[in-house]
């Protein structure tokens, strides 16, 4: 897609998600899983905030899953390759998604022109931003109320999160069907004096994110994106 069909495509997704969800107001905070939720200072995504997260595709949809179930509209940007499928199976509706697959070098752009009308906004830079382009960004993340979720390092985020120890469950001697992942997911940022920590199942027995130790559920096989 060139540049004019894909500034084209912005367009258009600016007119038809500005006519069908109107912000009047800004959340105190866009909702997150339960088990996510004491990552963050007020308990969910805060408007107007930048997260810089580690590449994983799990930990981009549970975060996105939440609002997106209860009504927000999403916008994935520079993700060719995102499953919409492994998405919805975290809780993204897939009727409130917009898609600008390959914004290619007006990725910054895509990403204001989204925040003008959608609540959160996910991006996959094919570069780091300069310091400029951070700032200016984040002064229309500020305006509009958008929360931006950046796969990779972001300058000026709110908090960095970072996955480790990874633990998979359902596996028996040699076989089995995969039921869960249990892992640590970290927030350190300006919000958090010291590293904030909780162990979680991404993804649990029933799909989404849920907190480590929680009742279980029959198990079933998951679909779990590349580099979960």
């Amino acid at each position: 897609m060139g540049m004019a069909a894909q500034s084209a495509e912005v367009m258009r997704l600016r007119t038809q998600i500005g006519q069908m969800q109107r912000r009047t107001a800004h959340a105190d905070a866009l909702s997150v899983p339960e088990a996510l939720a004491p990552l963050f200072p007020s308990g969910g995504l805060r408007p107007g905030a930048a997260y810089a997260l580690a590449d994983s595709p799990s930990l981009l949809f549970a975060l996105a899953g939440r609002s997106s179930r209860e009504g927000s509209w999403c916008a994935f940007i520079g993700m060719p390759d995102l499953s919409l499928e492994a998405a919805e199976g975290y809780g993204v509706a897939p009727g409130r998604v917009a898609l600008i697959p390959a914004p290619g070098e007006r990725w910054l752009q895509a990403v204001s022109s989204a925040a003008e009308v959608f609540p959160l906004v996910a991006v996959r830079p094919p570069r780091a931003a300069s310091s400029a382009e951070a700032a200016r960004l984040g002064a229309r993340l500020r305006d509009r109320g958008c929360a931006l979720l950046v796969v990779g390092p972001w300058e000026g985020a709110e908090a960095s999160l970072s996955i480790s120890d990874p633990a998979w469950g359902g596996i028996g001697r040699g076989h089995g069907l995969i039921s869960s992942r249990a892992v640590t997911v970290a927030s350190a940022g300006r919000g958090s004096p010291r590293p904030r920590r909780v162990r979680v199942l991404l993804p649990g027995p029933s799909g989404g994110a849920e907190a480590h130790g929680a009742g279980t559920v029959a198990g079933r096989p998951h679909l779990v994106a590349v580099g979960a």
